[in-house]
């Protein structure tokens, strides 16, 4: 069946006659059609705009000559053209007006996705930037002042830029004086790469294999396992213990490496405890259920229920005691480091930019004089760290500090039983960790006893002549790193007669406690360049006279107190260590504040001479 023409053709309005023909045969009129018409319109325009509001588009795509249509860019697919009319509708209507294009989600926010889409791209291209257009931007500084301070300055300023950012690895960043100080006539070649491997880096580098070494035997784990046994499992005791002991390993090995050490012990411990602690609320929990419906039975009893309020406060408590006893272990790691002379970079930095900035000192810095000024202030910072996690995370309450109750008690016998199966996993003490014990022993006495200050050393016996000192504290940190390459790790077998055909194959004497591969593995060799790269920049902040050219630009400061200096400059460092490695801000200020102290002195002796 086909759609009725009217006579005369679709655009011929018809005749009365016809009109009553339509009706007589069922057929509607043109008032009719144009109602259905209408109505029609209403229904498929609305259908198509809720279709395209589902959708979240805009205005429908309109398909160029040739294209067959697709998928829509929201990834659904839309009709290309309105929902087809009633039949015997279409001949009649008029084309439909374009449907209105609903507001669309996507305009809103087209402004934060075109934000993020700039910052991903600023983001993709800010190493490039960084590393290729900061050398230009600072390239009118030394062409305009030409001086050879100002040439250094701009070796220190671009340094400190690729220091902060990374753009480059900061062990490649410290090759940059050994590059660019010959090529600005600062220092001469062989001026600059002695400072890469100087009397400092080797004892540093000594320190560092000593580590290796114990790291390699698991001594440190040893150590600090015996220690948490003996000191005990009360949550304040136990949370002092790790602390102890992360600081007392961090003044020997690096703190990354005691931190990396200790923490799976620490989540051990808590992991255990936290067990227990469910198992002693299900068991006190049944109990409790049964003492009430006890309860219940008797005449006139009342029944208390409590709330989960008390559960809840027992979770936050343990999350809390959780993160206590996380943070303390970072904490103690930076704090110990500072106690010994090789126990983190910057101290080993001022070591050798002290020999750099004041030639005088001779050996007024060295590792017994350090310890006996850095080890006090270590145990104080402890003590006060331990006091501050006390009071943020667990509160000064003896009961949950010291351990009072059941469910502590049960957490108690749980950390300790972890602390012993941790302890038994590691077996006896093996022939390889004795004498790793021996060589450290060795390392730490002969660095005590080589110049101690209140009595002569074992350096004034054939090793000094008058001013010059022939061994210093790098000669012991590399004689023990030797002796780890020689020393053996097994027992060497002296029954020939008993021996068999195997064991006569294997060598007489054993492998030693170190070999390279292990070293060249486990050794932070970066750490060493970024000490050489430091050492060069104070030369060539001495030999430029940068050094005394910032000082005179600090003359105001005379007139604050030492200790407001002390205490403003303490924190510019505490922050910019915030966004850089502390081995590289050292390295930027120790210049620095040692030419605001010469000047200071010098002033100060000028004062005192003019005084009457």
């Amino acid at each position: 069946m086909t759609d009725p023409i009217p006579p005369g053709g679709p655009g011929v309005p018809p005749s009365r006659t016809v009109r009553e023909g339509w009706e007589s045969h069922g057929v509607p009129g043109p008032q009719s059609l144009q109602a259905g018409r209408s109505q029609a319109l209403e229904s498929a325009g609305a259908s198509w705009s809720r279709r395209v509001a589902e959708l979240g588009v805009g205005a429908p795509h309109r398909p160029r000559p040739g294209d067959a249509g697709g998928p829509h860019r929201g990834g659904a697919e839309l009709p290309l053209s309105p929902p087809p009319h009633p039949r015997g509708l279409w001949p009649l209507l008029k084309p439909a007006e374009p449907l209105a294009a609903p507001h669309s989600p996507l305009q809103s926010v087209s402004l934060p996705r075109a934000m993020a889409s700039a910052l991903s791209y600023v983001s993709k291209f800010k190493s490039f930037a960084i590393l290729f257009f900061t050398p230009l931007l600072l390239l009118p500084l030394i062409i305009l002042m030409p001086a050879k301070f100002v040439r250094c300055a701009y070796v220190i300023i671009l340094m400190a830029i690729y220091w902060c950012t990374e753009v480059i690895p900061l062990a490649v960043t410290s090759l940059m004086p050994a590059l660019l100080f010959p090529l600005l006539k600062i220092l001469d070649s062989k001026q600059v790469c002695v400072q890469y491997m100087k009397d400092t880096n080797m004892l540093f580098l000594g320190g560092l294999i000593v580590a290796v070494a114990v790291e390699h035997w698991n001594l440190h784990k040893r150590i600090a396992l015996r220690t948490l046994l003996w000191v005990g499992a009360k949550p304040a005791q136990l949370m002092l213990g790790f602390m102890g002991v992360t600081a007392f390993l961090s003044m020997w090995i690096s703190n990354t490496a005691t931190t990396a050490m200790m923490v799976p012990i620490v989540e051990a411990v808590l992991q255990q405890m936290e067990a227990t602690s469910t198992a002693t609320e299900a068991s006190l929990g049944a109990l409790e259920l049964a003492d009430k419906g006890k309860a219940s039975e008797l005449p006139g009893s009342q029944v208390i229920f409590e709330g989960p309020a008390m559960g809840q406060r027992e979770n936050c408590d343990r999350k809390s005691m959780c993160k206590a006893m996380t943070l303390c272990v970072c904490y103690a790691a930076s704090i110990g480091g500072t106690a010994t002379l090789t126990g983190t970079g910057p101290n080993v930095v001022l070591l050798g930019q002290m020999h750099e900035l004041f030639p005088d000192s001779k050996d007024t810095v060295n590792f017994a004089s350090w310890f006996g000024f850095a080890f006090p202030n270590m145990v104080i910072m402890l003590l006060l760290a331990w006091l501050w996690l006390q009071c943020i995370y667990m509160g000064f309450n003896f009961k949950k500090s010291w351990g009072c109750g059941l469910e502590r008690k049960n957490n108690e016998k749980a950390a300790y039983e972890v602390l012993q199966e941790e302890y038994r996993k590691l077996g006896p003490f093996s022939f390889a960790e004795v004498n790793v014990l021996l060589c450290f022993f060795l390392l730490v006495s002969l660095w005590f006893s080589r110049d101690p200050g209140f009595m002569p050393g074992w350096l004034s016996v054939a090793w000094a002549e008058g001013e010059t000192q022939y061994a210093s504290d790098a000669t012991v940190a590399i004689f023990v790193a030797m002796l780890l390459f020689v020393v053996p790790s097994q027992k060497p077998k002296f029954n020939f007669c008993s021996q068999t055909e195997e064991e006569r194959k294997i060598p007489f004497y054993p492998p030693a406690l170190l070999n390279w591969k292990v070293t060249q593995e486990k050794v932070p060799w970066g750490i060493v360049l970024l000490l050489g790269g430091g050492f060069a920049l104070a030369k060539g902040c001495e030999v430029s006279g940068l050094s005394e050219w910032m000082g005179k630009q600090m003359e105001p400061l005379h007139a604050v107190p030492p200790a407001a200096i002390t205490l403003i400059l303490s924190l510019l460092v505490a922050v910019f260590t915030e966004c850089t490695s502390n081995v590289a801000t050292t390295t930027l200020f120790l210049p620095i504040f040692a030419s605001m102290l010469q000047l200071h002195m010098y002033t100060a002796v000028v004062r005192h001479l003019h005084c009457p």
